[in-house]
């Protein structure tokens, strides 16, 4: 198991160890929930886990596995889990890496933004692509050669 990492010039790591103030709402071994103090939407907050990393692949992930729990727990305090239907409320689960994917803190981070109408919350962009199955073939077949390599370096 990992030990928590800790950067001491990290804006999230000081909220963790409480040397800057927060609004917590829940706190696990391995995560720490507060209020965004910039919302786009009211209730609008963020899930980190208690080990510094600036993306996501940077982080352990008995630290990963505990956040989408917590994340759950939240949209049930903020009755977000009431509309089970695709019409009417609901909420955008976000987590950024690097600053061209918008990403401000260097610490991951999972935004929790209640959707409620079309005004506030989460817009967005949506760029697609044309469909090529051809491209796509190829590109699976790339990744999945990377997976067979990773899962046969993990046995070892």
């Amino acid at each position: 198991m990992a030990t928590p990492a800790t950067n001491a010039t990290c804006l999230f790591c000081k909220i963790i160890k409480g040397e800057i103030p927060s609004f917590k709402l829940v706190e696990t071994k391995h995560s720490f929930s507060f209020l965004d103090i910039q919302p786009t939407a009211e209730a609008h907050l963020l899930v980190i886990p208690k080990y510094h990393g600036a993306k996501l692949h940077n982080i352990p992930d008995e630290y990963l596995a505990d956040i989408l729990p917590v994340v759950k727990k939240l949209t049930k305090a903020l009755h977000l889990d009431e509309n089970n239907t695709p019409d009417g409320e609901g909420y955008n689960v976000l987590q950024n890496n690097g600053r061209i994917a918008h990403q401000v803190v260097d610490h991951v981070h999972f935004h929790l933004i209640p959707k409620k109408n079309d005004a506030t919350g989460l817009g967005v962009g949506w760029p697609a692509q044309e469909t090529d199955f051809d491209k796509l073939g190829a590109l699976h077949k790339v990744i999945s050669e990377e997976l067979k390599k990773l899962d046969e370096s993990e046995k070892l």
